[in-house]
């Protein structure tokens, strides 16, 4: 049994999207004591940014002529896909940044996509139980100034189950920088219950995944 984790927040020290994604993989482990949790951190070691345009150039030329880096991209995109692919469940953090997501994300993904595994149409993670945690500084729920803004979760998702074919578990809270900006000081009670009610559902989420992935 094993659990792919995913961060993408740029912090190590008071990440919400950490935190909660956490709750997760702890909920996970207490059902399934003894799986392994295989980690990638993009907001610490983020991938090459042209690891995408590399790869895909190397999609135009013959195997023969491929040139060293072409080689290295994809060899390390596929290494990138077989950690996802050997995983029974995933657990991502997305932080909304700028609203939209952490653009280190948006590059995991793009190089996946290259994969011919990880191609559209090809559904590599059909069915597999995947839990993305999303936080958000501000406010984008209905009727708020900001409603709509959120360009990056929704794209997520759909890149996670309607592309790829996962079963997807949202797990979201925000207002996350109400602590620490001053004109936010009135909403500090409602987010500190947003992010209990996603504590919550993070310990939910993480023992749903635990209870249909295989057992050992």
């Amino acid at each position: 049994m094993s659990l792919f984790r995913l961060d993408a927040s740029i912090r190590t020290e008071g990440s919400v999207s950490r935190e909660i994604a956490d709750e997760v993989e702890r909920a996970y482990l207490d059902a399934r004591p003894g799986a392994e949790v295989v980690r990638r951190d993009l907001g610490t070691a983020p991938l090459p940014a042209d690891l995408w345009t590399t790869a895909v150039a190397a999609g135009y030329v013959a195997e023969a002529d491929l040139t060293p880096e072409q080689r290295g991209a994809l060899a390390r995109i596929a290494e990138l896909a077989d950690e996802v692919l050997a995983a029974d469940a995933v657990v991502v953090g997305s932080p909304l940044y700028n609203f939209g997501i952490a653009a280190h994300l948006k590059t995991w993904v793009d190089a996946l996509i290259t994969d011919p595994r990880f191609a559209p149409g090809s559904t590599p993670l059909a069915g597999r139980p995947v839990v993305l945690v999303v936080s958000r500084g501000g406010g984008y729920g209905p009727g708020t100034p900001r409603e709509g803004w959120d360009h990056g979760s929704g794209w997520i998702t759909r890149i996670l189950r309607d592309v790829w074919g996962a079963d997807v578990t949202v797990v979201e809270t925000e207002l996350t920088l109400a602590d620490v900006v001053p004109a936010m000081s009135e909403l500090r009670p409602l987010a500190a219950e947003k992010r209990e009610r996603a504590r919550v559902d993070a310990r939910t989420a993480g023992e749903r995944v635990a209870a249909v992935t295989p057992a050992a």
